[in-house]
């Protein structure tokens, strides 16, 4: 990382601006003739002029980008060149213009009392200031410029790959994470045609035949679901078969090509280009973003890892309370779909209503606390009886309250809000409106739905419009009003999950 912040070799062909700032013409005649023919980095100099300190700070305000000012100490007053360097710097905010202080009254401005006190980089008085010593104070100057400019760059270099890596860490799926990735990357290093993306779902012994593009931008988006090797050129074919192969980044002249590997040994290749010409600082941005990137691959894998193991105890755990209620499996599973249908509706974003679809399920997981004398009674439940069955709820929250599982501890809510009524009346605290969970809400509708269009061992299915009949008469009372308006709207949708997984 350390050569990161080494200096560059500028391939820039811009001239230095080099800023004279004296009040004697005779001054800026010299300068100019001694410098005319100077060079530093194959770059000429460009001259701008100021006559007066006042004309000198509209001229560096308008051009920040100077990178030396020769800058006379006694012009309208005593202190004007030194009044205008306390302006650059502490007004204007210019740190990396490099100033030198020239002056032919150096009893006026002390060079321990100047160099102490002000921003400056060098100290001269203008009887030293031969035509050779002017050259090589130019030359120490411009380079010492160059370097500040270089860390300056490679700051703002890592400021971008930072923030960039920030965004494409916020995506939590695979195909949201890679269209992250190529938009920050050509946004990165300035890149005009786009970038694709290309996944090798399995690794095998050699390299596969074709390469199929997952995710692409730019000119390149047209070859989604196409073979890159059969879209883009013969060489650059070969670039994704050496980066496949070597399992390693591959920078060519006119494209590179980004190697990683998952750890679920899942391989993918990034391409940009064509026609690019990166910097050698835009190399070193490119390589720390890819690190971040691989990092971010691995991390984006391992987090769906924990999820995917989230999901299977989830649906063990279903399964089981299930089995001793007697419904059917499938029945938690429609809650879970019905679920992530009223969450779509409702406006909740794809991981809040991924996360519903398999919490839901838990709902009753608390039913396994329970009797079968009492879950598993044909018929009505005596009032004794019914309060058993209320307990389901508490005790499916306490159980699943004790996991530190994201997942599981949005089951635990669901399992002690799903028998909430909207209006206040249901149990097991009463709560009404808003109070309730929207993960409580929806889990109870979408409950209700189902179990109602299912045959239990002590009821009939109903009809659809039995369903919607008796839904319609409890909105404000069991449930929110607004989900009601979302279900009916949906109601084909909802009848087709039920189709989907019959009991």
């Amino acid at each position: 990382m350390d050569e990161m912040f080494a200096p560059e070799e500028s391939t820039s062909t811009q001239p230095w601006k080099v800023m004279i700032v004296d009040d004697e013409p005779e001054v800026h005649n010299v300068t100019r003739l001694v410098l005319s023919n100077f060079r530093f980095e194959n770059r000429p100099l460009q001259f701008l002029q100021a006559y007066s300190a006042k004309e000198a700070r509209g001229l560096i305000a308008a051009n920040p980008d100077t990178s030396v000012m020769l800058l006379d100490v006694v012009m309208e007053s005593d202190q004007a060149g030194l009044d205008l360097v306390k302006v650059i710097r502490n007004e204007l905010g210019n740190r990396f213009v490099r100033i030198v202080l020239r002056t032919g009254q150096p009893g006026q401005a002390p060079e321990q009392d100047v160099i102490a006190n002000y921003d400056i980089n060098d100290y001269k008085e203008k009887t030293e200031l031969t035509a050779q010593k002017l050259s090589t104070m130019m030359y120490a100057t411009l380079r010492a410029h160059r370097d500040i400019m270089t860390i300056e760059a490679n700051k703002r270099g890592l400021e971008r790959v930072i923030e960039a890596s920030a965004r494409i860490f916020s995506h939590q799926h695979s195909h949201e994470f890679a269209s992250a990735v190529l938009g920050q990357l050509t946004t990165l290093v300035g890149v005009e045609r786009g970038a694709l993306y290309c996944k090798v779902p399995r690794p095998a012994t050699q390299t596969p035949e074709h390469f199929l593009v997952a995710a692409a931008n730019g000119d390149y988006a047209r070859f989604v679901d196409n073979n890159a090797d059969e879209r883009l050129p013969p060489r650059i074919a070969d670039s994704l078969r050496d980066a496949y192969s070597r399992k390693r980044h591959v920078f060519n002249k006119d494209h590179y090509v980004l190697h990683f590997t998952d750890s679920h040994r899942t391989e993918s290749l990034l391409y940009v280009g064509e026609t690019w010409d990166l910097s050698p600082l835009d190399m070193k941005l490119v390589e720390v973003f890819c690190t971040n990137v691989s990092i971010a691959f691995e991390n984006l894998h391992l987090q769906r890892e924990m999820f995917d193991s989230q999901v299977e105890i989830v649906t063990l755990l279903a399964g089981v309370a299930e089995s001793r209620s007697k419904d059917t499996l499938n029945h938690v599973k429609r809650v879970g779909h019905l679920a992530d249908l009223l969450a779509e509706a409702y406006g909740l974003e794809s991981r809040a209503r991924e996360m519903l679809r398999y919490a839901a399920p838990l709902h009753d997981i608390g039913k396994i606390g329970i009797p079968d004398s009492v879950l598993n009674k044909p018929g009505s439940h005596t009032s004794e009886e019914t309060d058993v069955m209320r307990t389901h709820a508490r005790i499916g929250a306490q159980w699943l309250a004790a996991s530190r599982l994201p997942l599981l501890q949005l089951a635990a809510i669901i399992a002690e809000d799903h028998h909430e009524n909207w209006d206040g009346s249901g149990y097991p605290r009463g709560l009404r409106g808003d109070e309730i969970s929207i993960g409580g809400r929806i889990t109870a509708l979408a409950d209700v739905f189902d179990a109602l269009g299912s045959k239990r061992c002590y009821k009939e299915a109903w009809t659809a419009d039995d369903i919607r009949g008796f839904i319609n008469e409890q909105t404000g009372k069991k449930f929110d009003p607004r989900l009601v308006h979302l279900l009916f709207d949906n109601w084909h949708r909802a009848e087709q999950i039920r189709h989907r997984f019959p009991d």
